[in-house]
């Protein structure tokens, strides 16, 4: 899970970088900027995701990213074709947002992996 999340926490700050030029860049760069924060701490201190803090951030991160997931659905038919989302911004910003959810989810498994593991 370790180069799972290494990989995510990249591919985020990535995704981040890119938004420097887009009018709402203050609005995605934190977007993007949160689950690589998780994937990071994920990767390289998976023993701080049991703490109590880090239970409670990411359920709440995980539950705004559903929620942003319901919100910025793609209307266009076809969304995920690439002649559709290289024309469309809401459905570039739909399918950000699945990634986020999705790389929020992986932390998650790492979470529930890392709290199997412990011996109290």
């Amino acid at each position: 899970m370790r180069y799972l999340n290494g990989a995510l926490c990249i591919l985020m700050l990535l995704f981040a970088a890119v938004q420097y030029n887009d009018p709402d860049s203050l609005i995605w760069i934190p977007i993007y900027l949160v689950p690589a924060a998780w994937a990071g701490l994920a990767a390289y201190r998976p023993q701080a995701l049991r703490e109590r803090w880090a239970s409670v951030g990411l359920a709440a991160c995980l539950v705004l990213a559903l929620a942003g997931v319901v919100h910025f659905w793609p209307q266009d038919t076809g969304w995920w074709r690439q002649d559709v989302w290289w024309e469309s911004e809401p459905a570039r910003e739909g399918m950000g947002i699945m990634v986020v959810t999705a790389t929020l989810l992986v932390v998650a498994l790492t979470w529930s992996r890392a709290g199997r593991s412990t011996v109290h």
